[in-house]
């Protein structure tokens, strides 16, 4: 089993109240191991929240405060895996570990043990963290990708880190020799404008055209910024997926079935109406879109919200296109 060693956070950044990126150094003398773009690696924090495992009046597992004999909430270790944001040459330059994350807020409104602890460092004035000294997984292009000529990487919300790392250490390794013939396109979806991480950099890549990339950016909440911003993009990412190979929204969709089975009706109609619709970059067509995303020869790599992944893996079964997800 590989040793736990303890890091240290060097750089934090807050996109907004719950999303942020942040640089973790490896203990002294212990660089972190090799890995390839795509990976992850296991975190833990000593002093988060815990919750125990309980059963509800109606069967239902629930997760509840654990509570000490004073009722004071118990605090201990909890550890979570999160890919790896940075590409490994930038790893190999600087010696540390980025990382694109939010604080998780349940259902009831409370924050998710590890990242709770995450967002509170700087105010707890704790920058340790410590990791697992191993970085794994097979969410890699080598093993999800080879053999297509166009890979689609479809990241939503922080989901998009995975593929942060892949692109920049593609447009690294394309600087000083030949692309590899792919085409490359990233659609990263999230609710705002400054929570689209590495959105300038995305872009400052996609024109310098090392390899064959487009990036497709889109917001899910536009505001008047986005609105006037011709080089954004609005909707979920599963609708615009919908848009580019002609199928209706997945709010239409759940209407329609909602009529055909004689259901009320009042929700599904309620969640259309609510819904952003989808628009593509100006300069992007959706008929070179869907061209280039090509049944044939595609690959959908997805990451990110469960419901956004699973009706991505619709879109891509009613398309015959090869889909792959993150799953840890």
């Amino acid at each position: 089993m590989a040793e736990r060693k303890i890091g240290t956070v060097v750089y934090w950044q807050n996109l907004s109240p719950i999303l942020a990126i942040f640089r973790l150094t490896p203990e002294s003398g212990s660089p972190f191991p090799d890995y390839r773009a795509g990976q992850y690696i296991a975190l833990r924090r000593e002093s988060c929240k815990l919750t125990k495992r309980a059963i509800g009046p109606d069967g239902q597992v629930d997760y509840v405060p654990d509570l000490d004999e004073n009722g004071i909430q118990k605090r201990g270790p909890v550890t979570h895996s999160y890919s790896i944001s940075s590409a490994p040459f930038e790893t190999q330059q600087t010696g540390q570990l980025e990382f694109y994350i939010i604080l998780e807020i349940d259902e009831k409104g409370e924050p998710g043990r590890l990242t709770d602890s995450l967002f509170r460092i700087d105010s707890e004035g704790n920058y340790s963290v410590t990791y697992v000294n191993r970085i794994t997984g097979d969410f890699t292009l080598d093993k999800r990708a080879t053999g297509f000529q166009s890979v689609l990487l479809v990241g939503t919300g922080t989901g998009l880190a995975p593929f942060a790392s892949m692109i920049k250490q593609l447009h690294h390794e394309f600087s000083e020799g030949k692309p590899d013939g792919v085409q490359y396109t990233l659609l990263h979806t999230n609710r705002t404008y400054a929570e689209l991480a590495y959105h300038q950099e995305f872009m400052a890549i996609e024109a310098c055209q090392r390899f064959d990339f487009v990036y497709i950016p889109s917001v899910s909440r536009p505001g008047p910024r986005d609105l006037d911003d011709p080089k954004m993009g609005k909707g979920r990412a599963n609708n615009l997926l919908r848009y580019i190979f002609e199928m209706p929204l997945k709010e239409e969709q759940m209407l329609n079935e909602a009529v055909a089975r004689g259901e009320d009706t009042s929700k599904a109609k309620a969640a259309l109406e609510k819904t952003v619709r989808p628009v593509l970059p100006q300069h992007l067509s959706r008929q070179a879109l869907e061209e280039r995303l090509n049944p044939s020869r595609t690959v959908i790599l997805t990451c990110g919200n469960p419901l956004s992944m699973a009706d991505i893996k619709f879109i891509a079964d009613a398309n015959r296109i090869r889909f792959e997800k993150e799953d840890w």
